[in-house]
């Protein structure tokens, strides 16, 4: 008995096509991780050709390397922007932390997950997942230091705070993919936090080395 023939691809203008071929992608890397980004798997999913796939992403180790990118710049963008500057540091702070270790968005803590392990094999992607590490501990350190300068009474470093969060958060959404988490991690962020924020800036070693990627 012959296979059945695949349905021929709707033809597409090249620009619609490279777009249905990336949001494909995305979509089966927030689904399945990074590791299933293949032509063959990507092809599947948009519904073409593995050779139309190529043709528009030649380079696979790249296109991985784009679809991370695309998914947690989003993130980012997202989290970042739902800051309320009408509301105190401490408040801000701990409602991102909780946001970002919300069980909804453990398809993002993959796609991280996977980059850390893929960019020792993948140097185009090592660059981005550093550039995405180094935008996020920015974003985060702008903004305690915003709040900083707004009030005299929050004294704390915000390169330092600004690494430990992301440490904590990084550490608890990995630990979180394998089921290894505190029964309550949103009271392990809240003391977290508490001890971040709570001491004087000219206490904190890092502040004074400078640690900046």
């Amino acid at each position: 008995m012959t296979e059945p023939s695949r349905p021929a691809a709707r033809r597409l203008p090249p620009e619609e096509r490279e777009r249905s071929i990336v949001l494909g992608a995305t979509a089966l890397a927030s689904e399945s991780g990074l590791e299933a980004l293949t032509v063959r798997a990507v092809a599947a999913t948009v519904g073409v050709t593995p050779a139309l796939v190529a043709h528009y992403r030649p380079v696979m180790d790249e296109f991985v390397a784009e679809v991370f990118t695309s998914i947690v710049s989003a993130e980012r963008d997202e989290v970042i922007a739902s800051y309320d500057p009408a509301v105190d540091l401490r408040t801000n702070l701990l409602r991102l932390i909780e946001t970002l270790l919300d069980s909804a968005r453990d398809d993002v803590a993959m796609v991280w997950a996977q980059s850390w392990a893929m960019g020792a094999r993948n140097e185009t992607l090592a660059v981005c997942v550093r550039a995405e590490m180094d935008s996020w501990q920015s974003a985060l350190e702008d903004l305690i230091a915003r709040a900083v300068a707004e009030d005299p009474r929050v004294r704390v470093d915000p390169v330092f705070s600004a690494w430990m969060l992301l440490a904590m958060v990084d550490g608890m959404s990995a630990h979180s993919l394998v089921g290894w988490e505190p029964r309550d991690r949103a009271a392990l962020a809240r003391r977290t936090l508490a001890a971040v924020l709570g001491a004087p800036a000219d206490d904190h070693p890092l502040a004074a080395a400078g640690m900046k990627s």
